[in-house]
C-alpha cells in the first residue's frame, strides 16, 4: 500500500486515478499514462519489464535496438569513428574523425551520447575500451553501433533507435517517448517495443517469459498493462 502522506498533492492525484489492481490494455496504458504526468514539463514516457530470464547465462542476456516508429523525443549527439568522413558528415553525426577522436576520448573528451564506427576502426578504439565500457559507450554490432553502412547506422539513432538491455536483476528500462507525443504515438511505440521484447524470448525460458511491465512518465505512477494473446 502506497503511504500517500509522503507523496505531493500532484502525485497523489495522479495516482488516485490509477486502479493500482487492474492490468490495463496497451490502449488504455498509452491514454492514462499521459493523464498521470506530475510535471509542467515535456515529461519522459518510460517502460519497465521485469523479465523470467537468468542474465548470468550468455543465451538469457536479453539486448538489442529498435526503431521506434515515432522515435522517443530524445536527439541523440552522434560520434562517428570511421574512415568515411564525408558519409558521416552527410548524414548527420555530429562529431567525426579518427584516430585523433580516440587519442580525445583518451583524454577525457566525453561530449557525445553514442559511437558508431566501421568494423576497420574497431582495433584502435579498442585502445580506449576500458574507458567507454564502463559508461556503455562501446561501439558493439550487436546494436547496429559497429557496421560497414555508416550512413544507415546514424541515419538510425538519429530516428530514434532504442537500446533494450535487461540488467542484473532481469529488469529492463526504455524511453518511448514524451507527453506531447499523444496517446496514438505512445502506444505504437509501446508496441512497437512489446513486439522486439517478444522476439527476442530466450528459448530456454519456460512458462511466463515477461512477469511485470509498467508504463510511468518522469515521476509520475506505474500504470501495469498486459498484452495477452502477442
Amino acid at each position: 500500500m502506497v503511504n500517500n502522506m509522503k507523496k505531493g498533492k500532484k502525485y497523489v492525484a495522479a495516482l488516485a486515478k490509477v486502479d493500482e489492481n487492474k492490468l490495463y490494455t496497451v490502449e488504455e496504458a498509452s491514454k492514462l499514462v499521459l493523464e498521470t504526468s506530475t510535471v509542467k514539463f515535456d515529461a519522459t514516457v518510460e517502460v519497465s519489464f521485469h523479465l523470467n530470464v537468468d542474465p548470468k547465462k550468455a543465451d538469457q542476456q536479453i539486448r538489442g535496438t529498435l526503431v521506434l516508429p515515432h522515435g522517443n523525443g530524445k536527439t541523440k549527439k552522434v560520434l562517428a569513428i570511421t574512415d568515411k568522413v564525408e558519409e558521416a558528415k552527410a548524414a548527420g553525426a555530429d562529431e567525426v574523425g579518427g584516430a585523433e577522436i580516440i587519442d580525445k576520448i583518451n583524454g577525457g573528451w566525453f561530449d557525445f551520447d553514442v559511437i558508431v564506427a566501421t568494423p576497420n576502426m574497431m582495433p584502435q578504439i579498442g585502445k580506449v575500451a576500458r574507458v567507454l565500457g564502463p559508461k556503455g559507450l562501446m561501439p558493439n554490432p550487436k546494436t547496429g553501433t559497429v557496421s560497414p553502412d555508416i550512413a544507415k547506422a546514424i541515419k538510425e539513432i538519429k530516428a530514434g533507435k532504442v537500446e533494450y538491455r535487461v540488467d542484473k536483476e532481469a529488469n529492463m528500462h526504455v524511453s518511448i517517448g514524451r507527453i506531447s507525443f499523444g496517446a496514438q504515438k505512445v502506444q505504437d511505440n509501446l508496441n512497437a517495443l512489446i513486439d522486439a521484447v517478444i522476439k527476442a524470448r530466450p528459448s530456454a525460458v519456460k512458462g511466463a517469459y515477461i512477469k511485470n511491465a509498467v508504463v510511468h512518465t518522469t515521476m509520475g505512477p506505474a500504470i501495469h498493462f498486459t498484452f495477452d494473446g502477442r
